[in-house]
Formats: C-alpha cells, structure tokens, sequence
C-alpha cells in the first residue's frame, strides 16, 4: 500500500523565529486535529532544518531539504551535499522543483545525478515533474513530463525507483491561484503510473506515491487526493499558514 504524503515547501521564506512559531502551530493542530495516517513533511530552508528537526523531536512530522548537490564534498562554494543532509539525519529532499529548472537551469541529466546522490546517502528524493503553460495549450504537456521522468529517473533499476517520491506540478498553477482540475491531475498522475509500469511492472509502480503540486489549498485539498492516482500533495505557499497547511492534511482520505 503506497503511502499517502502532504509534504510543504516553504521555498525561500520566513526567519528562523518565524520558523518555529510555524512548527509549533503545526505541531499543536497536527496533535489535536489529524487523525489519518498522513506521512507529513516540512521542507525548510537550510539554515532552519537541524532547528526544526530538534523542535519536532520524535513527532510523526519529518523534515525535508529542497534541493542537494550532485557532489558528496569539494570546492563548491555555496551548496549543500546529500551526505551533509543525511549527516543531520535529514529524511527527505525535494529535487528537480521548476523553480530550479526555471532559475537555475537544472536539466534531466543534472537531476538524474543528484537523484544518484540522494540515494547514495539514503535520503528520499521527492522528484518533481510538470509543464509549463505553453507546452499544456500546445497539447505536448504528457510528452514533456514523461521526459522529464525518463532522463531523471529511468536509469534505476526497480529496487531503487521504489524509494523516489515523485511530484507532478504543472508549472502554469505554482504560486498562480490556479489549480488543475481533478480530471486533469488525474490524468497526469495515471499517465505517470503508466509509464512506470511500463518499465519496470504494475506492482512496482503500484507502490510509488505521486503527489500533486500547484496551488494545493484546503478548499481544493480533498476533491484532488480523492484522485486513484494522486496519494497527496507537495504544498508551496498554504504550507506557509498553520491554519491551510493542517486542513490541507486532514484532506487526506
């Protein structure tokens, strides 16, 4: 049974006090008010991740990086390895996110080697996948995120693709206020199933979690995991409002 997640994405965003009085509220309500099987994460920015993880203790909520170097170690002013990650006991790290492919020219070879890294430390990947506006109005969307999932990802054999999470976000509704619809969302997720099936068998991408990213709300939260092929969500800016973030969970069928 593949696991539902709602994993957030803090992105660039709030001081470290700050930080933790949003742990603390979501810690407080997840306590009080979730009572589904949820695996739920918070993506910090780096400098707050051993804070929060500290501040979390051994509560149910994880905490996750959103992005890692390619390389373990070197002369790479600026970046963050997976092995410094998982030195800190860092579970999960988000790669592949548009933002960086819009900013930072990651590709699908880049990305295939930071998934190695990730999983050469132990750490979980979740991958992120999704298309622009254009190539949607151009009907080229599904040709594109299969790309996107082949160069990143078809290099594992099935053992290893089994511990990738993957997100599909299509680019057009991050931050925008607009969301796909569910038939859209789950013909994406299906189309992702599919092609892992495809490769490596139905049981295989059986168990994979595909998440939905995209102005996740908690209005929208529940019509979309009640998806087949959607087992949650990757959440950007609701993750940022205590309040959002925990319905958006308690969506979670």
């Amino acid at each position: 049974m593949r696991k539902k997640i709602v994993a957030g994405n803090w992105k660039m965003n709030k001081t470290l006090a700050e930080a933790q009085a949003l742990t603390a509220e979501v810690l407080g309500m997840v306590a009080d008010e979730v009572a589904n099987n949820a695996v739920i994460i918070l993506c910090t920015p780096f400098p707050f991740l051993l804070t929060v993880k500290n501040q979390l203790g051994t509560n149910r909520i994880a905490v996750g990086a959103q992005n890692c170097s390619e390389h373990d170690s070197g002369a790479y002013t600026g970046e963050v390895s997976a092995a410094m990650l998982k030195s800190m006991n860092i579970p999960y790290v988000i790669l592949g996110h548009s933002e960086r492919r819009q900013y930072f020219g990651e590709d699908g070879q880049l990305l295939a080697k930071k998934v190695d890294a990730a999983l050469r430390h132990g750490l979980t990947p979740i991958f992120c996948c999704g298309e622009p506006l254009d190539v949607r109005e151009k009907n080229q969307h599904i040709e594109l995120v299969k790309k996107q999932v082949e160069e990143a990802l078809f290099h594992l054999d099935a053992a290893a693709i089994q511990k990738i999470v993957i997100a599909y976000e299509p680019v057009w509704a991050i931050g925008t206020g607009k969301t796909a619809t569910t038939a859209q969302a789950q013909e994406m997720h299906a189309v992702i199933r599919q092609q892992l099936a495809a490769k490596y068998g139905h049981t295989v991408a059986q168990e994979i979690s595909i998440l939905y990213g995209g102005s996740v709300k908690p209005d929208n939260a529940k019509e979309l995991f009640a998806c087949a092929d959607v087992d949650g969500g990757l959440v950007g800016g609701a993750s940022l409002k205590s309040r959002d973030f925990v319905e958006i969970i308690k969506g979670v069928g």
